[in-house]
Formats: structure tokens, C-alpha cells, sequence
């Protein structure tokens, strides 16, 4: 293994994450009370189009906090893409719920809207669609079936930050016309990371999002380890110590200031991968469909059998030349803890055959030039 030249990712901290970070250290306001919580609590409800957001330590508790605070628990089921990060299903059964699987639609990559009905049961309590890569799933479909099973949906929108989704809305008088509305604010529930590699980072970071008054103060009475705010230390019930920092929140908010631009940088990354690799045989590259915005968090292809060699032994040879890449995400049916039968080909097919290669916002456009370059001679 050489030196890696071209990460997958890496953060883009050339805005005013020190100063803010400074302040904090300043004014001895380091832990999870300070006023950069709420600032970017405020400033990513009003980026989200939402009515309220709660921060929490990170992603995976985020989702945690959402479920608890929707009262899921043993007993219930929970609809989950088969392909997606292992805490989207970790989380529903550190509630006693069971999450069950359902595959992926051959281009978005994100839940399969057709296969959903057959999974639902008298037990099922809720739909969590994944947006995937920062592709958005098809929500106007999952609220159709929501509503027809009065099941939640909790977007897991980890990956997605700023993605969105047309809505042909027809008015009683007649006509039609397109609302745009950003993930995580289309479900009952949003849930953001803010990891070190997602499209803004807090080093770890999560945060809900919602219009539901009593969802989002559900969730703020259970992340501070359910106590009541004029009755300290009694705590009523089981809570979590899920608080965001100030550290954190001052991070968040210098990272938000530039939300747009990172964005841009990442189709702008993606137009350019597509437009080299478009005519590459064998090589599937990721959509985006009429009716969304794709943020390409990570840009991921697959591999397939008319490349002449597998994803694995494309990133092998791109590694030897500095060159980062990642593997796609097990499918949960697969997983020790998780298996499951049943038809999960294109969640297996991805998985097996996909490859993220760099897509940070860092990236240099001579950077994806190399790239491609290489994937084409290397080429079987």
C-alpha cells in the first residue's frame, strides 16, 4: 500500500470553524449548554424548512432519540432498506422493535417502493427510507403507503443533507403545480449525520428534524436523561445523554454558512465524473431522477462483468496509485445478527459490485481526470 494521495473524503474547514471554536474555549463554554446549540439548532430547522431541530451527540442516536420519541418499542416492526449503514437497523432494535428488510430499486439504490406493502403487518409502526448516497428515496410513494397503514416515516437522511423532492401538488381548483421540499422534512421524522465525511461535519453530530411540536420535545426531554426542566434531577423516565456540544454546535454553524456552496461542489464533482466516465463499458454510474436533487455525498458505480475486473480488484489497483476508494455497505440481510431470506438481488448486486471512489469537496477537477484515467487503463 502507497501513500494515499486522494482520500474518499475529507472536511472542508476554510471558513469560520476556529474562531467559533475559540469563542467557546473563551468563554468556558466547551459542554452541551451554550449558545451555539441552539444557534445551529435554529439555523438548520430554517435550512431544513422545518418547525423545530434537536441536536444530538451523532447520527446513530439521533435515530435512536426519533424512534423512542414516536414510542417504538418491543413488540413493533420497522420497514428498513436492505442496503444502507448498519445503525439505520441498529437503532430500531435498541428499541425491542424489529426492523424488517425490504430491497432496493434498481436506480436510485434507496427502498424499493413496490416491495413495501408486502413486509407491512399488524405489527409494523414505521417506514424509515434511507436517501442514499444523497439520493433522495421515493417519498411522495412511502407517504401514499404511510398514510394507507397510518404507519410514522422517519427519513434517515444521514447522507442527503439538502437533497430534495418534487411534489406535483393539484389544487381543489383544478391545475397542478410543483412543490420542493428538502429531505427530512417530508416525513414525521428527519435524522442528519454531521460524521467527519458527510456534506457538513461537526466531527460527530446528529440532529432530528420536524414539524411536530410534541415529537421535538419528546426527544429534547429524553437526550438530556429525561429530567424535568423545573424539577432538577428527577427524572420521570428512562433518558439518554444524547446532547450535541457547544464544541460541536460551533463547528455546525460555521459549516452551515457555506452549506450551498459545498453542495454546488459536489454536482459540480459528479457532472464531471459522469461526463468522463458516461462512456466507460461496464460501468453503471449513479442517476438522478426527474423529481429529486442528488447531493452525491459519495459518488458510487458499479462494477460490472463488461469491465473485465471486479470492484475489488479495481480499488486494489487504484490504492497501489494513491488513490482512496470504499467498498458499498454489507446488505443488512446478510449481516451475522440480521439474516434474513427472502429476494434482496439488487441490494446483493450493489453491494458486491459497487465502489465509492474520492468525492470530497475538495476535490480538484485534475483530481477526477486522474482518476478516470486510470479506471480506463485498468479496463479488463
Amino acid at each position: 500500500m502507497g501513500i494515499i494521495k486522494i482520500p474518499v473524503a475529507r472536511p472542508e474547514l476554510n471558513g469560520n470553524e476556529l474562531k467559533y471554536v475559540v469563542r467557546c474555549v473563551k468563554d468556558n463554554w466547551i459542554s452541551s449548554i451554550g449558545s451555539f446549540v441552539q444557534k445551529f439548532e435554529n439555523e438548520f430547522a430554517d435550512f431544513c424548512g422545518t418547525k423545530y431541530a434537536v441536536s444530538a451527540f451523532n447520527g446513530t442516536v439521533a435515530l435512536h432519540l426519533a424512534l423512542v420519541s414516536l414510542e417504538i418499542g418491543k413488540g413493533d416492526e420497522v420497514i428498513v432498506p436492505d442496503l444502507t449503514f448498519v445503525a439505520t437497523a441498529n437503532t430500531v432494535s435498541y428499541t425491542g422493535a424489529k426492523p424488517v428488510f425490504v430491497d432496493i430499486d434498481k436506480r436510485t439504490w434507496c427502498i424499493d417502493t413496490e416491495k413495501i406493502e408486502k413486509k407491512i403487518t399488524r405489527r409494523t409502526k414505521a417506514i424509515i427510507p434511507v436517501h442514499l448516497y444523497g439520493h433522495p428515496a421515493n417519498m411522495e410513494r412511502i407517504l401514499d403507503i404511510a398514510r394507507k397503514h397510518k404507519l410514522y416515516v422517519i427519513e434517515d437522511a444521514a447522507e442527503a443533507h439538502g437533497a430534495e423532492v418534487k411534489f406535483e401538488i393539484r389544487p381543489p381548483a383544478g391545475g397542478s403545480e410543483l412543490r420542493i421540499k428538502k429531505v427530512g422534512s417530508i416525513g414525521d421524522v428527519g435524522c442528519f449525520s454531521f460524521y467527519g465525511n458527510k456534506i457538513i461535519t461537526t466531527g460527530e453530530g446528529g440532529m432530528i428534524v420536524t414539524n411536530s411540536k410534541k415529537a421535538a420535545s419528546a426527544a429534547r426531554f429524553l437526550r438530556n436523561q429525561a429530567m424535568l426542566e423545573k424539577r432538577k434531577y428527577f427524572h420521570p423516565k428512562v433518558g439518554f445523554n444524547y446532547r450535541m456540544t457547544n464544541l460541536q454546535a460551533a463547528i455546525g454553524c460555521a459549516q452551515l454558512e457555506k452549506i450551498n456552496i459545498i453542495i454546488s461542489k459536489k454536482r459540480q464533482i459528479a457532472k464531471t465524473y459522469e461526463e468522463l466516465l458516461m462512456n466507460v463499458k461496464g460501468i453503471t454510474l449513479p442517476v438522478e431522477e426527474e423529481w429529486a436533487k442528488n447531493v452525491y455525498w459519495m459518488y458510487t458505480i458499479v462494477v460490472g462483468k463488461e469491465y473485465g475486473i471486479s470492484s475489488t480488484g479495481l480499488a486494489r489497483k487504484l490504492l497501489a496509485e494513491g488513490i482512496e476508494t470504499r467498498p458499498v455497505f454489507y446488505p443488512m440481510h446478510l449481516l451475522p445478527d440480521y439474516k434474513t431470506k427472502g429476494d434482496f438481488k439488487v441490494s446483493t448486486t450493489v453491494a458486491r459490485c459497487g465502489l465509492t471512489l474520492p468525492s470530497g469537496s475538495t476535490l480538484k477537477t485534475s483530481d477526477i481526470e486522474y482518476i478516470v484515467k486510470l479506471i480506463k487503463r485498468f479496463r479488463g
